[in-house]
This record gives C-alpha cells, sequence and structure tokens, in this order.
C-alpha cells in the first residue's frame, strides 16, 4: 500500500508534464502539437520524457519515509531533475532543442506539478493500523499524522486473546518491549499467515520523517545504513561545490549587498566567527554575516529567542530570508559543510547534550549541512526539549540519507526562506 500513492503521485507528474509540453509549444511555436512546427523536435521531447522517468524512477528506489503528505518540495525536485537530464543529454548529443520551449514547459510542469498536490494534500493517505505497544508518547505522534488511522493499542504484557486483524490492517509491534507469551503467539501466528507485521520503530519513520529516539539500542543502527549510501557521498561533495559556484553570481551580489548593510547598519566586524561541530565531532569555524549588536565581552553559548533584543534592527530582514548565513557557502567549499545535513551545533551546547541526550552524538556522523530536515520539518530550536525533538529528524535523515531526499530538503528549503519558517 505504501507505494500506491506514490505512483499516483508519478502518473499525475507524467500528465503534467504532457500539458506542460503543449502549453509550452503553444507559447513558443503557436501549437500544441510541437512537432508540427519543428519535425526535429522528437528527439528532445523523448528526452525530457527519459528525465521524468528516471526521476520518478529514482523516486521510487529511494523511498524514503513512505509517501508521506504530497510535497512541493519533492515536485521542485522532480522538475530539476527533469532540466538536469534535458541539459546533459542535449550536451551529449547536439540534438535539436528550443530555449524558450524547455523553459516554459519547465515553468508549466510545475505549476502542475503543485496544482495536483494541492489537490492531493486535500484527500490524504491512511493507513489502518493496530499497535501493540506501552510507549503512549509514540503513539500520541503517530496519531497527529493524518497518515496514521490507529484502530487499536493493546498493552504487550497482555494475556487477552485478539483476533486477526484485517488483510488491509497493519499489525504494529513494538519489539523492545517484553511480549507476554500470549502477544508473541499472536504476532507469530500473524506473521506465519503473511498479515502485514512490522517493527513500531518502522511505522513510525515511515508515517511521522523521524525516527523514534527510544528506539535505538546500541547506536549502530544509525550507522550500518549508511553503508549504502557511501557510493553517494563522493556525488554528494562534487553537487555541493558545483552549485556553490554555479550561484556564485547571484550569492555574491547578495552577499555585498547584506555586507554593505551590516557595515552601515551598526558597529563591529561585518563577519561573525565562530567553533562549531561537524563531522567525527570535529570543530570548525562557521561564517556568518553578523546579525547581533557586537558585543566582545560576552561570553558563553545561548539560544536565539523570538524578538531577540540582541538582533540589530535592520538584520531582523536579514536573518528571516537566511542571508545572513551566505558566508557558510565558503564553508562548503572548504568542505566543513555541506549544502544539506543536520545544523552543526555549539561546541559547548555538543557537550551538553552528548552527556544529557541519548545518540546525539549520532547526528556527526555525517558533514553537517547549511539545511536539513530538522530544518524544513521543525524550524529553530530553543531549549533541550525541542534539540530532543529535531535530534529525531536529524537521525532521520542520517539513515535514509540519499540524492532525491537531498533534492527535497532543497526544494522545501526554498518555501521555508521565503516564508520565514523557522527564522529568529
Amino acid at each position: 500500500m505504501r507505494i500506491r500513492p506514490f505512483w499516483t503521485q508519478a502518473l499525475l507528474d507524467a500528465a503534467a508534464l504532457v500539458v506542460a509540453v503543449a502549453a509550452a509549444s503553444m507559447v513558443s511555436f503557436g501549437t500544441p502539437f510541437p512537432w508540427q512546427f519543428e519535425a526535429r523536435i522528437w528527439p528532445l521531447l523523448l528526452i525530457m520524457l527519459g528525465g521524468l522517468i528516471a526521476a520518478e524512477g529514482m523516486g521510487a528506489w529511494l523511498l524514503i519515509g513512505g509517501p508521506q503528505r504530497p510535497s512541493y518540495g519533492r515536485a521542485l525536485a522532480v522538475a530539476f531533475m527533469i532540466l538536469a537530464t534535458t541539459s546533459l543529454m542535449l550536451i551529449a548529443t547536439r540534438v535539436y532543442f528550443s530555449r524558450s520551449f524547455i523553459s516554459w514547459a519547465m515553468v508549466f510542469f510545475v505549476i502542475g506539478a503543485f496544482a495536483h498536490r494541492a489537490w492531493l494534500r486535500r484527500h490524504p493517505w491512511t493507513e489502518a493500523m493496530i499497535l501493540i505497544t506501552g510507549e503512549k508518547a509514540l503513539v500520541e505522534d503517530l496519531r497527529a499524522t493524518s497518515s496514521a488511522q490507529i484502530l487499536d493499542v493493546v498493552d504487550p504484557s497482555s494475556e487477552v486473546g485478539l483476533d486477526p486483524p484485517g488483510r488491509r490492517v497493519v499489525l504494529g509491534v513494538d519489539f523492545r518491549s517484553a511480549l507476554s507469551d500470549r502477544m508473541a503467539q499472536y504476532v507469530s501466528s500473524c506473521t506465519l499467515a503473511g498479515l502485514d507485521v512490522r517493527p513500531l520503530s518502522g511505522i513510525y519513520e515511515l508515517h511521522t520523517g523521524r525516527i523514534p529516539v527510544l528506539a535505538p539500542a546500541e547506536g549502530w543502527e544509525m550507522s550500518m545504513p549508511m553503508l549504502r549510501t557511501v557510493p553517494y557521498l563522493a556525488g554528494k561533495r562534487v553537487f555541493d561545490v558545483l552549485a556553490v559556484l554555479v550561484t556564485a553570481p547571484i550569492t555574491l551580489v547578495l552577499a555585498a549587498v547584506t555586507a554593505i548593510v551590516i557595515r552601515f547598519g551598526s558597529s563591529g566586524p561585518v563577519v561573525f566567527r565562530q567553533a562549531r561541530v561537524g563531522k567525527g565531532g570535529k570543530p570548525f569555524i562557521q561564517y556568518k554575516f553578523r546579525s547581533m549588536w557586537h558585543d566582545p565581552g560576552r561570553n558563553g553559548a545561548s539560544f536565539t529567542s523570538r524578538d531577540d533584543e540582541r538582533v540589530v534592527p535592520v538584520a531582523r530582514i536579514l536573518r528571516r530570508f537566511r542571508l545572513d548565513e551566505l558566508p557558510q557557502l565558503w564553508n562548503v567549499i572548504k568542505g566543513d559543510l555541506s549544502l544539506v545535513g543536520p545544523r552543526p551545533e555549539q561546541v559547548e551546547f555538543v557537550d551538553r547534550f552528548n552527556r544529557t541526550i541519548p545518540f546525539y552524538s549520532q547526528r556527526h556522523l555525517i558533514r553537517p549541512g547549511i539545511t536539513g530536515w530538522a530544518q524544513v520539518n521543525y524550524g529553530y530550536a530553543d531549549g533541550e526539549e525541542d534539540t530532543i525533538q529535531k535530534l529525531a529528524y536529524d537521525l532521520f535523515y542520517v539513515k535514509h540519507m540519499s540524492p532525491w531526499l537531498d533534492l527535497e530538503i532543497l526544494g522545501r528549503s526554498c518555501w521555508t526562506v521565503l516564508s520565514g519558517f523557522g527564522a529568529r
């Protein structure tokens, strides 16, 4: 069942591309059938179709967290992959192409992909389930989602006989709990009968996009899945560097304007330097445009609160649109940061959280990022409780890191920046 909603989105994406091609053809050639204007356009159309198939195929292969609420970020990721595949194939084959046609096709495709996702979000996918667990917090998190339909919650130590769940009902079992003999026999019987029996931790990841922090037992459960992502890490690094270099003409102009605003908005250095913890727990110097009043005598790490008085008034708009973070692109070039990954934390906070939050150090298995899964889902953390919630998202990313997830995060980050979500 988890793959069916994904293919619904894929088919609707295909329909959106067909409509986009017809609309782009009308704008560029004056006819909805581009081959009537230029017979040599067939290879270009096939290349664009191949890009869509590659994007959707990668989405199915790297399906992470299951078909969650249809994401506009994922729509942007599909559009990016179609455009990237088309560009690379055009360079390699030198077939006929029209810049106007391709540009308009991508614009109309994004509009169509957004439109059908908006419709799907009004008709969410749901999965019925019976849970065997004593973890009330995990159950409440699942109840809060739009896709988990919890029919019953059973105590793992119960000796009460249960009827078998229906064919379309998932039995979620918390295998960390001690099952009574009766309950263990029930779970075993459901498994032998071919019913859908899954670990509660997997169901939780599927529907919430988080790792249940209570579930890991040793810590290696986070690092073992990374073995499959090792081939991706080199490509991820190349993509980071190329993306920074390609966007440099825009980011350098924005950085120059931001630097001027900071320079004349308050006294003190334009660039703020601070030690953060990176991959493997090693510290590095992170660069940001200074957005707070310069106070050389201030000591100690502290969270930024909403309407923090330390923030320079003129810099509030810069922080809202994350322009103060532009110098971190230099950290990406240096290899301290990736574009996507868990956000690097201050050294003092890391030392504290390593002592007080289980498995906190697991987020340092990979290179930290400018944006991340936690940032687009949760926003800013201003205390230990929020940090635990964000850790659940960070661990999910560490376990499921993939090109598809990175593209989705980058796409959703665009909306995060425009909306100001989580800004302080």
